[in-house]
């Protein structure tokens, strides 16, 4: 039996008794004052005659029950007034929540089962709200979706088919010419390539498909072995990227191709937009439970009205920063995937940008103290070699 059970009953039962002494203390009380009235004022008299005919008609023991009956039924429908009244009201105010009114909510007034049950139709109602808010959100972001894919998808496309139908219709002058609108259609065809694997993984990831691997990684190596294959593409940018790292040695536990494309994505995105701050750097540390690397790079700020949506699938923000992402290939879904895969990990992804920088910072749980003592981290490029 839970407790509001108990309550309940408990609260019953003492109206019950204090109902039933109230009603003898109540009968005694009109004997013993109605006597004592019908004896003093003369005007009360004809009352005394008329109770004693009524006594002569019943006997004294059927009398006392009868009003003691009534005395009670009295008291108790007082005592339990407030609360019919108060059942009524939240009646009421489900009726009026049940017709649409989500934004209604039923004051709590009184400390018993009662209030309890108000304030949890109140969280109901709340929950419920919050969820057909989330459903239309949903609901709009899918028809964001499908609309800004069928843009994506279509460009690249059309792109492709334009320069193969000139080339079917033998439209171009030379065989320098045909290569080149052969070299267009395959660089068009290799972003509807990338574009339909980001969206294939983002699904999977979205939908718990993807398993991921728990495998001791020292983030260190991994981060230094990827500004070492980032070195062309930053020369490329006249940029340099640049590790620092307090320990040589930071251990998470984790799937080592998921977490590199992450630092992938974080590090391509400083790429393409901080070409003008000329470097890229990278901070690893340890602040316990967790492993944070930063990526920061000194080129074009995020707008501040962009930085709360800029992990969102397909957000388009600043046009000419999404005209740039586009230009160099990206899919519109990076940093979407590497929020999905950091969560996925336990951990957390976040941005902060101003004038000077533009910061994006990854938590990571750290591996066990003991595994951290014990086992040795193996390098990503192993880990990633066995996928």
């Amino acid at each position: 039996m839970d407790k509001v059970t108990v309550r309940m009953m408990a609260r019953l039962l003492l109206h019950l008794v204090l109902s039933a002494v109230l009603a003898i203390v109540t009968e005694f009380f009109l004997f013993v004052f109605g006597d004592w009235a019908t004896m003093t004022f003369t005007l009360l008299r004809p009352l005394r005659e008329i109770a004693r005919s009524i006594m002569f008609m019943f006997s004294d023991q059927l009398l006392f029950i009868v009003l003691w009956i009534m005395l009670f039924v009295m008291y108790l429908l007082l005592l339990q007034w407030r609360h019919f009244r108060y059942f009524s009201q939240i009646g009421r105010a489900v009726s009026h929540i049940a017709e649409g009114h989500f934004d209604y909510q039923i004051p709590v007034k009184q400390n018993n089962e009662l209030g309890q049950l108000a304030a949890n139709t109140n969280w109901l109602v709340t929950q419920l709200k919050k969820s057909l808010d989330d459903e239309r959100r949903a609901e709009q972001t899918k028809n964001e979706l499908i609309t800004n894919v069928s843009h994506d998808l279509r460009t690249p496309l059309t792109s492709v088919l334009g320069y193969l139908g000139l080339i079917e219709q033998d439209r171009y002058r030379d065989e320098i010419e045909l290569r080149h609108y052969v070299q267009i259609a395959y660089e068009k065809s290799k972003r509807l390539n990338v574009l339909i694997n980001d969206l294939f993984e983002y699904t999977r990831m979205r939908n718990d498909a993807v398993p991921i691997r728990r495998d001791p990684l020292n983030l260190t190596e991994m981060l230094g072995e990827l500004l070492v294959q980032y070195h062309v593409p930053l020369q490329e940018a006249g940029m340099t990227g640049h590790l620092h790292a307090v320990d040589k040695v930071v251990t998470v536990k984790g799937d080592a191709v998921k977490l590199v494309r992450v630092f992938e994505n974080l590090l391509a995105n400083a790429i393409a937009y901080g070409r003008d701050g000329k470097r890229v750097d990278v901070f690893l540390k340890k602040e316990e439970p967790y492993a944070v690397v930063e990526i920061v790079n000194y080129g074009e700020p995020i707008p501040a009205v962009d930085l709360p949506n800029i992990f969102d699938r397909f957000y388009r923000g600043d046009k000419s920063r999404t005209s740039r992402a586009d230009s160099g290939g990206g899919s519109g879904l990076g940093l979407a995937i590497a929020k999905e895969i950091v969560e996925k990990h336990g951990g957390a992804i976040g941005v902060a940008s101003d004038s000077t920088r533009t910061a994006f910072q990854v938590r990571l749980p750290l591996a066990p103290r003991e595994e951290r003592q014990t086992e040795q981290a193996v390098p990503a490029s192993q880990q990633a070699g066995k996928k």
